[in-house]
């Protein structure tokens, strides 16, 4: 079973066109990647049958290695060089540290543009807001669905700031990637390998969060079932886990999570400390551990009147906390070298 190619530092163009023309022939894709010293040719598809002898004797490769884990695409022996994914409105991943925020759900126009024009002015890069949202009761407050993405489309027009929405079904994705710059799929959604295949397929960046009972293995597993479909634009987003202790918070965040997934895969990593504690108090500390822990990007709960949210008021940060929390978070950022 071959999956990576290294190529010798000597390697020519024309060795590096015969081992990529080879993979072709064989029927499979590949992803290449170039550095300074070597290349290196990643083969897309199930290789179990593909002897390591077939490229071994091609002139020019130095190594080949075969990747034992379900995840291929997302892995970092994969895809060395982090991925840094390039919107209309700014770079996510690398050197910057990208902060979501907005409210649990879209409640009015008013409500979501209160919130966007003040996020924006504390620094803010993308506007959060759930238009389907999915509920642990029936009873609840489960979003205002395609009213909802006529607001966040509004909004976004007039305040200029990208978008991130969650979809739920496979029947929401061309409707919600016409309007949200982001797809979101939810803790409750990680497992939906219909619906992962289907933003697959989309165009937009997709921003897969953590189920609260997914190991790392399976999160990443997810995340394959995306990029296996062309979609190379995938942000991982912590948000906690169940634990045993619920006295206190409503999950735990596995900040841990951050370091592992930044070795294991070179895609951008995200937490959300609003879901991951369900404690508006631990949002500033918590946030503060992720940058530390090699976070990408954070993503924050903000409602103009957190008493009245009709969702997650008890974690959602008011937009004077949130410009006192941008202000706290900066010297944490600096030291880890990521710009806002």
């Amino acid at each position: 079973m071959a999956d990576i190619i290294i190529m010798g530092s000597g390697a020519t163009e024309k060795q590096i066109s015969t081992v990529i023309k080879k993979i072709k022939g064989l029927g499979f894709d590949i992803n290449l990647s170039r550095g300074t010293e070597k290349t290196i040719i990643g083969i897309i598809g199930d290789t179990r049958d593909i002897s390591d002898e077939v490229f071994k004797i091609l002139p020019g490769v130095a190594q080949v290695i075969s990747i034992l884990k379900g995840y291929k695409l997302a892995s970092r022996e994969f895809h060395p060089q982090d991925t840094v994914i390039k919107t209309d409105a700014l770079d996510i991943g690398g050197d910057s540290l990208t902060i979501i925020a907005g409210p649990c759900s879209v409640e009015s126009k008013k409500q979501l543009l209160n919130t966007a024009e003040r996020i924006r002015k504390s620094g803010a890069r993308i506007l959060r807001g759930g238009v389907f949202k999915p509920r642990t009761s029936p009873y609840s407050f489960s979003g205002l669905g395609l009213e909802g993405l006529q607001i966040l489309k509004e909004v976004k027009e007039k305040t200029g700031m990208p978008v991130v929405t969650e979809v739920l079904s496979t029947e929401d994705v061309d409707r919600t990637a016409a309007i949200a710059d982001i797809l979101q799929i939810g803790a409750r959604n990680m497992f939906n390998y219909r619906l992962l295949q289907r933003v697959g397929k989309s165009s937009r960046p997709v921003l897969l969060k953590r189920s609260f009972s997914a190991t790392i293995s399976e999160f990443l597993n997810c995340a394959e079932y995306i990029l296996k479909e062309g979609n190379k634009n995938v942000i991982l987003c912590e948000r906690g886990i169940r634990s045993f202790d619920s006295d206190f918070t409503r999950n735990t965040l596995d900040l841990t999570a951050v370091a592992v997934l930044k070795k294991e895969s070179h895609l951008p990593v995200f937490v959300d400390p609003s879901h991951g504690t369900g404690r508006r108090d631990l949002v500033t500390p918590m946030s503060k551990a992720a940058i530390a822990a090699g976070a990408d990007g954070l993503m924050i709960e903000v409602h103009p009147k957190p008493e009245e949210a009709l969702s997650d008021g008890f974690q959602s940060l008011t937009p004077e906390m949130f410009a006192e929390f941008m202000d706290e978070i900066k010297p944490v950022a600096r030291v880890m070298n990521k710009k806002f």
